[in-house]
């Protein structure tokens, strides 16, 4: 990781490559905000706020705001970049953006596609690595680079005040558990949440990071990898358990998201 802390002005970010075992990951409240780029094969994860699962894909980013707490509990070891970037950089990007102070609307978010970012961070690193002179000069420009990107997005997500309620998303997941092996439509989920159809997908996708349709068929993917380990049913009768129209669809549904069939199960 670059020294944020050498010379009489800090680098604005900084980077360094995480590994973690399977279980708890905890990120303790540090004083910078935190960038965490997933980089390693796709792990499942359940978040430790509200005992959600999320399939972790490469490139999937967590925020996690200076002094706040970050992490989730993981299936499997896994790898992440996380960047470190100084309030004082996203403050003032958001002051010449006409965002005042602050911390500029940050939230802690979870599981978002941003390829901009992704390409910074793995720039970052990549100087970092190569150790060539002027890193710090670098730092602090891949720094404003990203604090613009959060600025950006903080105004998109700041700019609606309708989006969906923690007591909506829990709805949702908890029927959406409960009918996995039955047919779900968005208007049958739309009514559930209490929303339009169009707020619905939407705002999930803004709230999750995934579209309504790929968040079940990822549950439906982890209910039968649970029940085919399990070996009490057929392989056909997993995939009617499980909300898949016929064997061959979850399998080809298991190889996209998990990168092996039912006869490969590990």
């Amino acid at each position: 990781m670059y020294d944020l802390r050498s010379g009489h002005q800090p680098a604005s970010a900084g980077v360094s490559r995480r590994r973690d075992e399977a279980g708890p990951i905890l990120m303790l409240p540090i004083p910078d905000h935190r960038i965490v780029v997933h980089a390693s094969a796709a792990t499942w994860t359940r978040c430790r706020a509200t005992g959600t699962k999320h399939l972790r894909q490469i490139g999937d980013i967590d925020l996690v705001p200076a002094g706040e707490e970050g992490g989730y509990e993981a299936a499997a070891a896994c790898e992440a970049l996380e960047i470190r970037l100084t309030p004082h950089v996203l403050e003032r990007v958001a002051r010449e953006a006409g965002r005042g102070g602050g911390r500029a609307g940050l939230e802690a978010r979870h599981i978002l596609r941003n390829e901009s970012i992704v390409h910074l961070a793995r720039a970052l690193e990549s100087a970092q690595r190569e150790g060539g002179p002027g890193g710090s000069l670098y730092a602090d420009t891949v720094g404003f680079a990203l604090a613009l990107q959060l600025v950006d997005m903080s105004r998109g997500r700041t700019s609606h005040r309708n989006g969906l309620s923690a007591a909506q998303l829990r709805r949702l997941f908890e029927f959406i558990e409960a009918h996995l092996d039955q047919p779900l439509t968005i208007g049958a989920l739309a009514h559930e949440a209490g929303a339009s159809s169009s707020h619905l997908r939407h705002w999930f996708k803004q709230a999750t990071g995934t579209t309504v349709h790929r968040y079940v068929v990822r549950r439906r993917v982890e209910k039968a990898r649970i029940m085919l380990l399990q070996g009490t049913l057929s392989a056909s009768e997993v995939a009617l358990a499980s909300g898949f129209s016929h064997q061959s669809h979850m399998a080809r549904w298991m190889r996209r998201e998990l990168g092996y069939t039912p006869r490969e199960l590990p």
